[in-house]
């Protein structure tokens, strides 16, 4: 089972087990994770899942659509050129071991 490795905006660290297939917001939100919100539910429709990927997984992700772009406009945090929704990532046996960042606010 791929791995999520995430640093929250203080600096602690936490690792989640993900499904493939699953979002990152899903693994995050089902595991109680504090500063993933994912209040569309994962439609890609608000930005409180904003999230940063480390520079060495950014581009082993496909490009964000189009409305991803959009939402990405709206962060409560500011917009980072690794900036993603964690909705729209979903897990793969190719990023077991990504690196995340949690932006200091999603609302």
């Amino acid at each position: 089972m791929p791995t999520i490795h995430v640093i929250q905006a203080d600096g602690s660290r936490r690792e989640l087990d993900a499904p493939e297939g699953a979002s990152v917001m899903q693994v995050a939100t089902g595991a109680g994770m504090q500063g993933i919100v994912g209040e569309c539910g994962g439609s890609a429709m608000c930005a409180t899942c904003h999230v940063y990927v480390d520079d060495a997984w950014a581009d082993r992700l496909p490009a964000p659509l189009a409305t991803e772009l959009e939402m990405l406009e709206c962060t409560a945090s500011e917009r980072l050129p690794t900036s993603r929704l964690s909705c729209q990532i979903k897990m793969t046996a190719a990023l077991d071991g990504i690196v995340l960042r949690l932006p200091a606010t999603q609302q």
